[in-house]
């Protein structure tokens, strides 16, 4: 159902980014004292690119094995990780700053309550819409 609505699929997309963005973030404290660690984030995900192709494409329907897969299926739906640069490195070679951390970690939760605010405020105008008819 999600899919098939982009804005739904477009909120989708950003819970999951975010969900992995935790999980990066989550490595890079538990990591704060690793010698050599890299402090790592997710690359930023560009909202412009997702809205404009979001809208604007039909998927192909499978209906037989035979059939060739919609685009994008089977595609690895992880986001890319990158290393942080930063120019503060510990005296054993780590890269983490727990006060960067714990901002982004609270940036991110932020965020994720935004998108689920919204994909309920959504839901919810969608069912209203519906049973108004």
């Amino acid at each position: 159902m999600t899919d098939n609505v982009p804005v739904m699929s477009m909120l989708n997309t950003q819970m999951r980014y975010l969900t992995q963005r935790q999980t990066v973030l989550a490595q890079n404290v538990a990591n704060i004292d690793t010698p050599g660690y890299k402090s790592k984030d997710l690359k930023k995900l560009d909202f412009s690119d997702l809205a404009s192709s979001s809208g604007q494409r039909l998927a192909m329907t499978t209906t037989s094995p035979k059939h060739l897969e919609s685009p994008g299926a089977g595609k690895d739906s992880t986001f890319t990780v990158n290393e942080v640069k930063t120019s503060e490195i510990s005296p054993m070679g780590n890269t983490v700053n727990v006060e960067d951390e714990m901002h982004k970690v609270s940036d991110t939760n932020t965020q994720f309550q935004e998108a689920t605010n919204l994909m309920k405020k959504y839901t919810q105008m969608l069912h209203e819409a519906a049973s108004s008819h």
